[in-house]
């Protein structure tokens, strides 16, 4: 794992190169998007509006997901294969290049983590939000969920090296399916007609929906996390398979 853990490292000490003044915007945004969603669901639910989950557990799923938003939905610089030069760095390397990529992703969370989801979960309290797990199932539930989301990831940008030239495409694609399907944005259980108990069941719904609903006891964590290993043990073959096929796209199109 040393190898990793230095890549990790790197990929971190890559993202505070500019200094840690430079992820200042970036923390600022995601402050004055978190706090306004706060105040809105307070107002919304204190409405009378039904939606099937408690004020505490909106407040709570809401907070939770601003905090973990890199590992809910995980993006890796693998859908940059061509534009960015990607390919030419991880082939040029003697390790896996699925390993690269997650080691590389992983390290890229630490800043943020550091600089916004600690102290933001530190003031939680003063924003009325508790951030005790319903189950400590959640606690499996996150790490099924992160690595259903390299499968995904991997699947999309393998639908990218297919598209070769249409990579905004399967970018903008990936971004609205993630926000309707995930759960992220609109929690699965507020879907109106009926909707939720079918949506629960496609893979999406086992990202970044399925650690939170967890967390806030607003899903059966045991069937959550049954779907959460049903879906890994189908998608990431799946990712694996495809991967392999799509390299051999990838050195035609960089010859």
């Amino acid at each position: 794992m040393k190898k990793y853990l230095k890549t990790a490292c790197l990929s971190a000490l890559e993202k505070t190169n500019g200094g840690f003044v430079y992820l200042l915007p970036d923390v600022l945004i995601k402050i004055f998007t978190l706090i306004p969603l706060i105040f809105l669901w307070r107002v919304v639910m204190s409405s009378g509006a039904e939606t099937g989950m408690t004020l505490p557990q909106m407040l709570t799923y809401t907070y939770l997901s601003a905090l973990l938003a890199d590992m809910l939905d995980v993006k890796t610089a693998a859908s940059g294969w061509l534009s960015e030069g990607v390919l030419l760095k991880l082939y040029g390397r003697p390790m896996p290049v699925l390993g690269q990529l997650a080691a590389q992703t992983a390290g890229g969370w630490a800043p943020m983590l550091l600089l916004f989801s600690l102290p933001m979960a530190l003031m939680a309290p003063l924003f009325g939000v508790s951030l005790v797990p319903v189950s400590p199932l959640f606690l499996a539930s996150l790490p099924l969920c992160i690595s259903l989301g390299f499968a995904v990831d991997f699947l999309f940008a393998c639908l990218s090296i297919r598209l070769r030239g249409m990579t905004w495409l399967v970018n903008r694609m990936r971004m609205a399916i993630a926000a309707v399907f995930s759960g992220m944005v609109i929690p699965i259980k507020l879907l109106p007609f009926g909707m939720a108990e079918i949506m629960k069941y496609q893979p999406f719904a086992s990202l970044g929906g399925a650690p939170l609903s967890v967390f806030t006891g607003a899903a059966d964590a045991r069937e959550t996390i049954a779907l959460q290993v049903i879906w890994n043990l189908i998608l990431w073959p799946a990712a694996l398979l495809v991967w392999k096929k799509s390299q051999e796209g990838m050195v035609s199109y960089g010859g």
